[in-house]
């Protein structure tokens, strides 16, 4: 079983998607290296993106100084730096997982805790994952031992739909589907059905299937779906982790016992219970986690812009 975005068309091979194709096609060839040379492209990537300003750094600091207020400034660059090396990283772990060979990739891979699905095998699961760097990887290496879903966004360009849905479901076992982000209808009757998706509820994506909930201290927009479909569908939510180990030693991916008395129907109280979990998971590996999402995007009634405020103080010690 796949999907739309996985089918090939001829279309994708207009004069005008010429240029990505060989782009990708160079991003294969890198990441056919050696992995202890990815990583330092990766390193090298990461401090090339750290040493120039960009909004997407700034973004990221101003996240790191709202959720971590008792460190220094000092502190706070160091895991600014860390996090833009772990953001190159990831550019050529993108295409380990979608690229290399499952024999291979799994040699890179050490599992706990994968009892916690299989004691839901027959009934859908919510693999509850948050948006580290090594997203691709973690997805991908859940998925060399158990049968799992993919989502993507649509990022308008077919070529990159196909690569990146075609990407996420290789080193698939048995039959799999990518849902678009959006297809809620289609990840319901999944989920109703048995199936397994992972599903990732950390970031902003405005009010209207959510509300304000305790993140860090701060209030911040958190969707209410993981509760919602939970309670929907029957689903298990079963949160794992996956971090980059220290070294050339490859990645940990932990699977933790599914989510007892959830939801409760309160979804303010669902919300929090979600984000202290995405709390827990950051803080394993604080500089792997991707923050150069406006995760404070939305605020409450009357809060002004944390973003702004943070680049009008920039361009004020810049004058």
């Amino acid at each position: 079983m796949t999907s739309k975005a996985t089918q090939f068309e001829a279309q994708l091979l207009h004069p005008r998607h010429w240029l990505l194709w060989l782009a990708f096609g160079l991003w294969r060839l890198i990441t056919a290296l050696p992995y202890p040379v990815l990583l330092q492209l990766g390193k090298a990537i990461g401090l090339l993106v750290h040493s120039f300003p960009s909004r997407r750094k700034t973004i990221a600091l101003r996240n790191i100084q709202l959720c971590f207020p008792d460190l220094s400034d000092q502190e706070h660059r160091d895991m600014l730096r860390a996090n833009m090396i772990n953001v190159g990283t990831a550019l050529m772990e993108v295409g380990m997982a979608w690229w290399w060979s499952k024999k291979r990739f799994s040699k890179l891979l050490q599992f706990e805790g994968l009892e916690h699905l299989e004691a839901q095998k027959g009934r859908g699961v919510m693999l509850l994952g948050i948006h580290y760097t090594t997203l691709e990887v973690g997805a991908a290496a859940i998925s060399t031992v158990f049968e799992m879903d993919g989502m993507y966004r649509r990022h308008g360009n077919p070529v990159y739909d196909f690569l990146q849905a075609r990407g996420r479901l290789s080193k698939g076992i048995g039959e799999n589907i990518v849902f678009e982000r959006r297809d809620v209808r289609g990840t319901m009757k999944a989920l109703k059905s048995g199936r397994s998706l992972w599903y990732g509820p950390d970031q902003d994506y405005g009010l209207g299937q959510g509300l304000f909930a305790p993140f860090f201290g701060i209030q911040a927009a958190t969707v209410y779906a993981t509760a919602r479909f939970a309670e929907k569908t029957g689903a298990a939510v079963v949160p794992f982790s996956h971090i980059r180990l220290p070294g050339s030693q490859g990645y940990k991916i932990s699977v933790y016992p599914a989510l007892e008395d959830f939801p409760t129907g309160d979804d303010l109280a669902d919300a929090t219970r979600i984000n202290s979990i995405v709390e827990e998971f950051i803080l394993l590996q604080p500089d792997q986690y991707l923050w150069v999402h406006r995760r404070f995007k939305n605020r409450p009634e009357g809060e002004a812009d944390v973003y702004q405020v943070a680049q009008r103080k920039r361009r004020n010690r810049n004058r």
